[in-house]
């Protein structure tokens, strides 16, 4: 049984601002009935761009029902360009917050939000039918995919299913949603080294080297030791059966070197001492 919050449960059995507007100003849509949850939103704007009603027709569970609830009310009274940067975290923390397992549910409330907003603007949403599905069990594209991890910080293939289903069911997308999640990582980790402190730098080379870098040798019978950090130059010392290794060199420039520059810096340069 799901840790529902009150507010939850009131928009669920007493859902606001179900059904459908006549005329509506914009009309969106997301998810769809194969994946278990469908909504449609519907808006209402005036001629200033104020959104002035909302209304919503869902096909999911308690926790679809009352994030579309929810959202209906946080969408009234506001501009379209307000209206526009509504995030799922922010649907989901009018509602005291949502299980993990069910935080796709405000992530559909965002999409169906951003899709009526594109039909007010005048946007052609058929240009998503071009995009690169990742997801075909679930229909979850590349470029929603990678929003929702932006957005939400989100770090592994768990985290990926519970707010997109993305992966949730044959697993084939697995390896391509990880690779997607180690590149948004990988690039947020990057850092200027020039504006860095020499602390600052020796703690982030240190943290590659044992999660990705020391494990790695280890499983050969080798090991690595940082030595010293100068300006862009990493002076690091080869242990273990790495130390003897005929191929010392390119473990060095192929493997360590290249480890720091993908996860710090492309500046960085690794010495042996």
């Amino acid at each position: 049984m799901w840790d529902y919050t009150d507010k939850v449960m009131d928009h669920y059995k007493n859902p606001r601002n179900v059904g459908e507007i006549e005329n509506p100003s914009a009309v969106g849509e997301a998810g769809s009935l194969v994946c278990g949850d469908a909504l449609k939103l519907y808006l209402k704007v005036d001629e200033k761009g104020v959104i002035t009603d909302a209304k919503f027709q869902t096909f999911g569970c308690g926790s679809a029902v009352a994030s579309s609830s929810v959202l209906t009310e946080m969408v009234k009274g506001l501009t379209i360009d307000e209206a526009a940067k509504i995030t799922n975290q922010q649907i989901a923390d009018a509602l005291g917050g949502l299980p993990p397992q069910k935080m796709h549910c405000s992530v559909m409330g965002h999409e169906a939000l951003e899709s009526a907003i594109a039909n007010y603007r005048g946007e052609d949403a058929t240009t998503h039918c071009d995009e690169k599905i990742i997801c075909k069990c679930y229909h979850v594209t590349e470029n929603s995919l990678r929003e929702a991890i932006e957005q939400n910080n989100l770090t592994d293939l768990e985290d990926v299913m519970n707010y997109t289903k993305a992966g949730g069911a044959c697993g084939q997308c697995h390896v391509a949603i990880q690779k997607m999640i180690d590149e948004i990582r990988n690039k947020k980790e990057k850092v200027d080294i020039k504006n860095m402190s020499v602390t600052q730098l020796v703690l982030k080379v240190n943290n590659v080297i044992e999660k990705h870098i020391a494990p790695e040798l280890r499983k050969d019978g080798g090991d690595i030791e940082l030595i010293d950090v100068k300006d862009n130059k990493i002076y690091v010392s080869l242990k273990g059966m790495c130390k003897s290794c005929k191929f010392s060199s390119n473990t060095l420039k192929n493997f360590v070197e290249a480890s720091l520059k993908e996860h710090i810096s492309p500046d960085i340069e690794v010495v042996e001492v």
